[in-house]
């Protein structure tokens, strides 16, 4: 059959130029990325794509160069592979090469390349030069000052280092992009797939994965034989489980384990050895941690931190900027590979107990700070080491002959189980600590080092029985605060009988302390006040000042407060608050500002005590503390209603009830505590009935965290629609008009009868 001729008006358009193969499969997510890296290409002739083996910068690399602005790539776009190429003189050939240069001259390969491109406008992709990278650089630098024209994406584990050098590090894949990648992979081995019913596991792959585009993948390759349930079960051997990427990927992309190996065979000796050491941390570190457990052996403290910039150069290690200053993290893909070869060459233990001995040393340090100015500081480093204390915590607890070290570990961090919002952690590490039993027939065994006691400042072989009592008296502390009395008490007992026969006057008064403490979230207000007062004298005794006897003596003011004597719970609160001012503290502070702002209400002074329990507030929202804010906003809603505003009263307590579950039983179960929140719906209620009291709590419940506190904390600006409603200068009872119980007890200087 003869084909018609094609009509002169339809001229034919010539073949774009330029090698850039066809993508065979869909590209997935970095819109935001792709964009970015359009515009760098307009202001920078030089942009190099820099990431981690297996994190997709050769794809993504090559898919924003075939899109890039097309004032960039008149001449095409052309892409040049150098993995296989391993001798530096090679380098122009295989340029050349893929440019489809063929020269019979004598001119030198180089000047035949700056001809070609001299006069065209085109993008140069060059993808692999790591093991070759100053013989790159070097031809870089020349083309671009010989062709004004061209535009050059290098795509690569390490920079160029060139003048005019635009850095584009590529990051790992949105958790929701990754997992949109693993059911595309899958969906075209196993028609039909889908998401749904499968997301949870997909996205835990993922994420166990660091959404590494090429780990993704291939653990999608993996559903022909697993499901990924399956799969996710066995990502703890992630280097054998994933394997087999197609014919057409560059072997290096073959398996997990090569992408990563590409990058450690391109590294020195040092940098082999410092990487395999830094395995050991979980999460980000600073550079002192790494100079202090990865030095030595091989590594000089004062190289760590020139080894770990050519780490960060070949982006084995990436920097970040934290509220606790520059820190570095390793992808946990990575992290794995390098802690294969830390096993490998016998050093695990050795650089495990020296990652040990530092984030001891850490804890003690911040207990101690913890009282200072530096709260906040302290606060926010232990949150940011939080990753390497349960790592510590874990080599603790499960290497023998180190439970007591656990168990101090664990105790020491006290101040931050109860103060910034972490009970539930602390009594699970608690608990796994005192039900371990300490092993004083290997004294000094790893843990008696020269290396951990400088660091901590303490001997190990005389703190055996004191790490456990302190982890015992912290484990009744944290379980008081979640409102779980009988474990608490169980643990105190211990405590104290321990403390006696070992002759423990701190152990003893800390333990004494916290069974006045559980007295007076259970009501039994007289066994409460004799406790704390007998607490608060050995404490004298002995000379110990520090948060937790600020505490204390707040919890005496409570105790007493409760019964009705307000005079002396102002007065113990007061000097909390200046003993606080004086030291810099603020998280006790907190708790006196509460007691005052209670005094307050009772006595009629609303707008003060609004305002005490403002910064009470804001205090506690500050470090996380969830009891003290849940406390405070409690007392908020009462002192909303009394000031008029019940359906602001009713969204407060709405609020509150939100917030209790993550403490744990609510106000404690007591009656006492529970008084304010009991008058303030009663008085809510009264005024709005049943039905809108629910609605209007309930729509308190549904406000987050952040949105509950910030609304309680925007009650002074609000205008009240009722004037405040003073109350007696000084009741006989303060919880009796709340409560209304049996006859309260009377008191005669500061001693209790019944």
């Amino acid at each position: 059959m003869r084909r018609s001729p094609r009509p002169d008006n339809l001229p034919t358009a010539p073949p774009r130029p330029g090698n850039l193969p066809h993508e065979l499969n869909r590209f997935v997510g970095r819109a935001a990325e792709l964009a970015a890296l359009h515009r760098d290409l307009v202001t920078a002739r030089l942009v190099t794509v820099t990431g981690v083996g297996g994190v997709g910068k050769s794809r993504f690399a090559a898919h924003a160069a075939a899109r890039a602005p097309e004032a960039v790539r008149r001449d095409g776009v052309w892409r040049v592979e150098l993995a296989a190429v391993r001798r530096a003189e090679l380098v122009e050939y295989a340029l050349a090469e893929s440019l489809g240069l063929t020269d019979h001259t004598a001119r030198p390969p180089r000047q035949v390349l700056v001809d070609h491109l001299a006069e065209r406008q085109l993008v140069l992709v060059v993808d692999g030069f790591e093991h070759l990278v100053d013989a790159c650089a070097t031809l870089v630098r020349d083309l671009l000052r010989a062709a004004p024209g061209l535009r050059v994406i290098a795509v690569g584990r390490r920079p160029l280092a060139l003048d005019g050098e635009r850095l584009f590090p590529l990051s790992p894949l949105a958790a929701a992009d990754a997992a949109e990648l693993f059911a595309d992979r899958a969906s075209a081995l196993l028609p039909g797939f889908s998401l749904h019913g499968h997301l949870v596991d997909v996205l835990e792959i993922c994420r166990r994965l660091d959404c590494l585009p090429l780990a993704v993948e291939l653990a999608a390759g993996r559903l022909r034989a697993l499901s990924p349930a399956q799969l996710t079960e066995r990502l703890d051997d992630r280097f054998r489980l994933l394997t087999g990427g197609g014919r057409d990927a560059l072997p290096r992309h073959q398996t997990l384990r090569t992408a990563i190996g590409w990058s450690h065979e391109l590294c020195t000796a040092q940098e082999r050895l410092l990487w395999a050491r830094l395995s050991v941390f979980s999460g980000p570190f600073d550079l002192e941690a790494a100079e202090y457990i990865c030095s030595g052996d091989g590594v000089h403290a004062d190289a760590v931190l020139d080894v770990l910039h050519e780490l960060l150069a070949q982006s084995v290690v990436t920097r970040e900027e934290s509220a606790t200053g520059v820190r570095y993290r390793m992808l946990d893909t990575v992290r794995a590979y390098g802690a294969e070869w830390l096993d490998g060459i016998g050093d695990g233990a050795r650089i495990r107990r020296r990652h040990r001995d530092w984030y001891m040393g850490l804890a003690t340090w911040c207990e101690l700070d913890w009282f200072s100015p530096r709260q906040s500081e302290v606060a926010a480093r232990i949150e940011a080491e939080l990753p390497n204390l349960r790592a510590a915590l874990e080599f603790c607890l499960t290497e023998p002959g180190e439970t007591h070290l656990g168990q101090y570990l664990a105790g020491t961090l006290w101040f931050y189980w109860a103060g910034c919002g972490r009970l539930t952690e602390g009594r699970h590490w608690l608990e796994r600590a005192v039900e371990l039993d300490s092993d004083p027939a290997h004294p000094g065994e790893h843990a008696g080092s020269s290396e951990h006691t400088e660091h901590t400042g303490h001997t190990d072989h005389t703190e055996y029985g004191e790490s456990r009592l302190k982890a015992l008296w912290v484990l009744g502390y944290v379980a008081i605060l979640q409102g779980d009395t009988v474990p608490a008490l169980a643990a105190l007992h211990e405590c104290h009988d321990e403390a006696e026969r070992t002759g423990s006057a701190t152990a003893r008064a800390y333990a004494v302390h916290r069974t006045g403490c559980l007295a007076l979230v259970t009501d039994d207000l007289v066994r409460a006040e004799q406790l704390l007062r007998a607490a608060l004298s050995s404490y004298r005794e002995i000379g110990e000042l520090n948060s937790n006897v600020l505490m204390g003596q707040v919890e005496l003011a409570m105790a007493v407060a409760f019964q009705g004597d307000l005079t002396e719970a102002v007065a113990l609160c007061e000097d909390v608050r200046q003993v606080c001012e004086d030291h810099g503290e603020r998280w006790t502070r907190a708790y006196a500002l509460y007691v005052l702002a209670y005094a307050e209400w009772y006595q009629g002074g609303l707008v003060r005590a609004r305002a005490l329990l403002e910064e009470c507030l804001a205090i506690g929202h500050e470090f996380h503390d969830l009891l003290g804010t849940v406390l405070a906003v409690e007392l908020l809603a009462l002192v909303t209603a009394v000031e008029g505003d019940a359906p602001e009263a009713a969204v407060l307590q709405g609020a509150a009830t939100r917030i209790w579950p993550s403490v744990g039983l609510p106000l404690f179960g007591s009656s006492h505590y529970n008084g304010p929140h009991e008058l303030c719906e009663s008085r809510a209620r009264s005024e709005l009935g049943d039905v809108r009291f629910g609605e209007l709590a309930r729509a308190g419940e549904r406000l987050g965290h952040d949105e509950a506190v910030a609304r309680a904390l925007g009650g002074s600006s609000r205008k009240r629609t009722t004037p405040l409603v003073p109350r007696p200068a000084r009741p006989a009872d303060p919880g009796r008009d709340m409560r209304e119980p049996a006859a309260s007890p009377t008191r005669k200087g500061g001693e209790t009868t019944g």
